[in-house]
């Protein structure tokens, strides 16, 4: 017979002080979707090949799916669940995703917002190519990436001021 271990683990969950009593071998997909449903973490392929399960971490997107609950402890941990605005309203890359039909299934469509988050967060034009590269930890079946690139590069073009460009994307 097993004996589990347990701790608490406290962090900050979208902008909110939280603390739950989590098994050690739990990952962080599994507190966020069973203990806060935050559904926007999906379960895909839990072996961080396909970005399904994507979340900020201190500024930084992980695999949640490898990442341990217990390692949340006195973190940040943002979904996409905390993007919205004070009204409901959607964040403007939730939004660019709309616009230029980046979503078909939506699967995979949470994963790939928070990597835009990261990458949007660094303030500053990235090249197509490495904007690609950045871009590139996602599984999806439905797009073919290209509006879903087109998407993120408005966005940051817009987020610096690059409205012409943006319109030009």
């Amino acid at each position: 017979m097993s004996k589990h271990q347990y701790k608490l683990v406290s962090f900050i969950l979208n902008g909110k002080e939280v603390e739950k009593v989590v098994d050690v071998r739990a990952s962080l997909t599994d507190m966020l979707r069973d203990d806060y449903h935050m559904t926007s973490v999906k379960k895909g392929c839990e072996v961080g090949e396909c970005g399904a399960c994507n979340v900020i971490i201190d500024g930084e997107c992980f695999n949640s799916c490898l990442y341990l609950a217990v390692w949340a402890e006195g973190k940040h941990i943002k979904t996409v669940e905390g993007l919205s605005g004070p009204n409901g309203e959607l964040s403007d890359i939730q939004q660019a995703f709309i616009d230029e039909a980046a979503v078909q299934c939506g699967f995979c469509t949470p994963g790939f917002i928070m990597s835009a988050i990261e990458i949007l967060e660094m303030n500053r034009e990235i090249p197509d190519d490495e904007l690609r590269k950045l871009l590139s930890g996602h599984l999806c079946r439905c797009t073919g990436y290209e509006n879903i690139f087109r998407a993120v590069k408005k966005t940051m073009l817009r987020r610096l001021g690059k409205e012409k460009e943006a319109d030009l994307v």
